[in-house]
């Protein structure tokens, strides 16, 4: 990945700099000397890809604000090839320039501080997720696999996992893992110990041609015969009865019977013993890129990429006007704005000159996942705005087009039912007056199976604790294996953040296995408000969409607990389903009663393929509240209509 970050002025001065890997100075000031001293390496003038300078074992590539007299300097490893390191530099210059532009141009500029950090993390997340893995140059490759093994034995396998950067996710499924070796390491200089040695052999890379590959699995081998020789019989003998394990009797809604005595959980009391300090510490969150504070102190989310996308468009919006007024068409078009890029010159736009480029824009929008009858809508409300408009002389259109698809695209995503979930929340744990009871505001998550509802559940409660309210958190699947003990670990990660900030207070609400959801919800809901919580968060069993037998539980779940918002996570990756999925969840709680809103999940995943988000509100009505962009409790965003629209228009 990237090794080194550097912005630096022509005479050599670091303005700023970030180093994931320790790289030698002289790097850089080989750089400097080769190319703008000496000009040893000559520099294209031409707007292809950026120039590169490879030094030893690594390749350095840069880009300049010549007015500002800067130089922006990505160092990597060239065994890599890293696809996404040309559009890094560009999105860093432009940022950094619009933000500090009036302190580089004053005369004590060199010693100003920049706090940067958050702006260049949050570009290098963006663009590592859209690329996906790097790619290993081929010679480099084989160079690699021919060094002498001695000396790659003594690089010792792969580095042990850096305490508290594991995911809430993570944490999450580590906690139903029971080691072999129950005896934690401790590490000297530290008070609490860290994970034994099996676990990590197990979490190492054993694939062909790894490090420590053959290390790793001799160690997981010998481990396994010291398990089978004794250890797994024992097991097999505990959870066995009569020959074989008892089979759970289910009823004709999908329920276990109640009474039948069968204990599911199989977890030692040691495996839940947070208090040992057997489970690492949970990484800090970084509020200031999770949400803000307003003046009347609530805690808000701040949209997806909001800022940063703002300044980039901003600058392609500059270069456009640039362009136009050059004479030069269409050189900065995205693909959309390409489609229309022969309709110029000074007339007055017809149905008939927009019909060829609408159909184009049409196939585009469904390339992006966006449901045919949704991409139909768009390109409608689309030749509605741009119908009657006159083009000046020698100006593209893609101005034009931005401003009607983002009018188009924001009627679409933001219906008449819109959320102010905060304002909700106040206005029913906060009554106006004495005659109406107080009570907890009850949100339930529902969605198909696995796609991030008991995470996405943790990641609210997160928020909802940064505006200090007291939330529990309902165990209400009790179908699934080890869903019970996920949110028993997430709710320990919790009330460890909790504790760590001073903000709110959350506890877990459970009954177990094989219970009725819909009985354990509504006793929640009672707990609730016997103990004066402001917030209850009920986690529910994941169902396909299409089987009925299992959607018909809901309506008796809606009765029974009551909830003040329904949300439904979907999955940013599934593509048109997400209609058929969106349908029958708003129509599985009888009449009158429907879903909220949706949170989208997995946003991180999929690049530009945003088209989910376009269908399931176009084919329900419902808003968007929020976006799962990552596994940690502060990847949570809004949805920002711009964002959206930039990405469409790719």
């Amino acid at each position: 990945m990237l090794d080194s970050f550097e912005i630096i002025t022509t005479s050599g001065v670091v303005l700023w700099s970030r180093s994931y890997a320790p790289v030698g100075a002289h790097i850089i000031n080989s750089l400097i000397n080769d190319v703008f001293i000496e000009e040893k390496v000559q520099v294209p003038d031409t707007d292809g890809p950026l120039p590169q300078y490879k030094k030893e074992k690594y390749t350095l590539k840069w880009t300049r604000a010549k007015d500002l007299r800067l130089i922006f300097v990505a160092v990597y490893q060239s065994l890599l090839h890293l696809t996404w390191i040309d559009e890094l530099l560009e999105n860093i210059r432009t940022i950094f320039v619009d933000l500090y532009k009036k302190q580089l141009q004053q005369s004590q500029y060199r010693i100003v501080e920049y706090p940067f950090d958050k702006y260049f993390d949050q570009q290098v997340r963006e663009l590592e997720s859209t690329a996906g893995t790097p790619v290993e140059d081929s010679s480099r490759a084989a160079a690699v696999e021919k060094k002498d093994p001695l000396v790659e034995a003594d690089n010792g396998g792969p580095p042990p996992p850096v305490p508290g950067l594991l995911s809430a996710q993570h944490q999450a499924a580590r906690s139903v893992v029971t080691s072999t070796d129950s005896t934690p390491i401790h590490t000297p200089g530290t008070s609490r110990p860290t994970t034994p040695v099996s676990n990590l052999i197990l979490a190492a890379k054993a694939g062909p041609g790894g490090r420590g590959s053959r290390r790793a699995r001799k160690a997981a081998n010998a481990t396994n015969a010291a398990v089978s020789s004794g250890d797994e019989a024992v097991k097999k003998t505990k959870n066995t009865k009569a020959g074989g394990k008892k089979m759970r009797k289910w009823d004709a809604d999908g329920f276990a019977d109640e009474d039948d005595g069968e204990i599911l959980d199989y977890s030692t009391p040691a495996d839940n013993d947070y208090e040992s300090g057997r489970v690492p510490s949970v990484e800090a969150v970084d509020k200031d890129a999770f949400g803000t504070k307003t003046k009347k102190g609530q805690f808000v989310l701040k949209d997806l990429g909001d800022e940063v996308h703002a300044i980039l468009q901003n600058a392609d919006a500059d270069k456009a006007k640039a362009t136009a007024s050059s004479g030069v068409v269409g050189s900065s078009l995205g693909a959309i704005g390409g489609l229309f890029r022969n309709i110029v010159g000074g007339k007055v736009l017809t149905k008939a000159d927009l019909d060829q480029p609408l159909k184009a824009m049409e196939e585009h929008l469904l390339k992006k996942n966006v449901a045919r009858e949704a991409a139909v809508r768009l390109c409608d409300g689309v030749e509605q705005e741009l119908v009657g408009k006159k083009t000046g002389s020698f100006q593209s259109i893609d101005s034009a087009l931005r401003s009607a698809m983002e009018s188009s695209l924001r009627k679409i995503l933001t219906p008449t039912s819109s959320l102010d979930l905060l304002r909700e929340i106040e206005a029913v744990t906060s009554p106006p007056n004495k005659q109406t009871p107080r009570r907890p505001y009850v949100i339930s998550i529902v969605g198909v199976n696995g796609v991030g509802k008991s995470t996405n559940l943790s990641k609210i409660c997160f928020f909802l604790l940064q505006n200090n309210y007291r939330v529990l958190i309902a165990a209400c699947d009790t179908f699934r294996s080890g869903a019970v003990e996920q949110l028993r670990v997430h709710a320990r990660n919790l009330k460890e953040l909790s504790a760590r900030e001073n903000v709110g207070e959350v506890e877990l609400y459970e009954k177990g296995y094989g219970k009725d959801a819909a009985n354990v919800a509504k006793d929640a809901v009672t707990y609730a408000a016997a103990q004066n919580f402001d917030v209850v968060l009920i986690d529910t069993a994941g169902r396909r969409h299409n089987d009925q037998r299992l959607m018909s539980s809901l309506e008796k779940f809606a009765k029974f607990a009551q909830p003040d918002k329904i949300l439904m996570v979907g999955e940013a990756l599934v593509g048109t389903d997400s209609v058929m999925q969106a349908r029958n969840f708003n129509q599985a709680f009888g009449v009158g009663r429907g879903l909220d809103g949706f949170i989208i999940s997995k946003c991180d995943t999929v690049g530009d393929m945003v088209g989910t988000l376009v269908s399931m509100v176009h084919a329900t009505g419902i808003p968007i509240v929020f976006l799962g962009v990552g596994q940690h409790y502060g990847d949570l965003r809004g949805l920002s209509v711009p964002w959206a629209v930039g990405l469409l228009m790719k």
